[in-house]
């Protein structure tokens, strides 16, 4: 790494729609921090970001990025079938890591990153964080610290509003062999009732792929397997029971609406505002979300923080990337057996 402990040098690997709309101008926007070089999928595409964002360095091979002794730090913007093998490798290099969700495309990846984590705890490896409910967040755990809804007893969450798309090219979503076990944002939606109840102790589900092939950018037809609709019943640990509804075909149904009920009253998440209200109460009534934040994106600050020893823990370690890695996974099997499947994985 390099020794020039006032600078922070960083290289990027991957930059995709996120990197280029979020990591790299915040990256940009910190005091000390200069992103050394830019690896994309082609050479061109490295060109231009490294043009756009008025980056110094283009590598032809991300490993030669990785190895580079002037950088200590590489954010990783790949297809998840990267971010193992990337990761793995950086952190062996001792450089602090920066990842992009989903964390990997197995149970088996996720672990092997985090154990290469582990066996360098002086460096910062981090995950970028589920970032639906980022601004309330706060509100959340507040409440629920409060009694607002006694014991949590059903969570309840339905995504998409879209109608199937029949036509559309193959995208790397829908690909398994870039994708992995990921579907939809359902290890986001995890991640999420994760950080607020806790995690899931067993897991049924099943899946439904309608549109079966679909054609890639050369016209080649491929067969499809990555669901694009699945229903998770997952008992929980805290004793509550969850249903999660994921979907890319439920047209004009909610797009987001997570909901948690309790003995003593009721939470829903719409996307962008909270509602809740006690029993006794008609009808749920908005909640002030009291700790907004005025800028709830603060990934790449905090792990800029963290390196530099001012702040500990992220949104999204490597230890909750490996559980709702283990979950998604979980429902793949479940789905693909017709059992239950019990949480951790073994």
């Amino acid at each position: 790494m390099s020794e020039n402990v006032d600078t922070l040098r960083i290289g990027i690997v991957g930059a995709g729609a996120n990197t280029r709309l979020k990591h790299i101008p915040e990256l940009q926007r910190i005091d000390g921090v200069v992103i050394v070089g830019v690896c994309n999928r082609t050479p061109e595409s490295s060109q231009a970001v490294a043009r756009d964002y008025r980056i110094e360095r283009i590598y032809d091979n991300w490993r030669d990025l990785v190895d580079d002794p002037d950088i200590d730090a590489v954010v990783i913007g790949t297809w998840p079938d990267m971010h193992a093998i990337v990761t793995i490798e950086a952190l062996r290099q001792h450089k602090h890591v920066l990842c992009e969700a989903r964390m990997a495309r197995t149970a088996a990846e996720a672990r092997a990153m985090l154990e290469a984590a582990n066996a360098r705890p002086h460096l910062i490896a981090h995950l970028v964080p589920a970032p639906f409910t980022l601004h309330v967040d706060s509100t959340v755990a507040r409440l629920l610290m409060d009694g607002f809804l006694g014991d949590v007893l059903v969570v309840d969450l339905h995504t998409g509003g879209t109608f199937v798309d029949q036509t559309s090219p193959l995208h790397w979503r829908q690909d398994a062999s870039i994708s992995g076990y990921n579907v939809l944002s359902l290890g986001i939606w995890y991640e999420t009732i994760v950080r607020w109840i806790g995690e899931a102790e067993r897991v049924t589900a099943r899946t439904k792929t309608f549109v079966t092939t679909r054609t890639d950018s050369r016209d080649r037809r491929h067969a499809v397997r990555v669901p694009d609709h699945v229903d998770v019943t997952a008992d929980m640990a805290n004793g509550a029971q969850a249903h999660l509804q994921i979907s890319a075909v439920t047209g004009l149904g909610p797009t987001i609406e997570l909901t948690l009920y309790g003995t003593e009253g009721t939470l829903r998440f719409d996307g962008q505002d909270l509602y809740g209200a006690r029993r006794g109460a008609e009808s749920l009534e908005q909640i002030q979300v009291t700790e907004r934040l005025e800028d709830p994106w603060r990934v790449e600050r905090d792990f800029v923080a963290a390196i530099r020893g001012e702040q500990a823990a992220p949104a999204t370690t490597f230890v909750d990337g490996v559980r709702y890695m283990e979950f998604t996974e979980a429902v793949a099997r479940s789905a693909a057996d017709g059992t239950t499947i019990t949480l951790p994985l073994v």
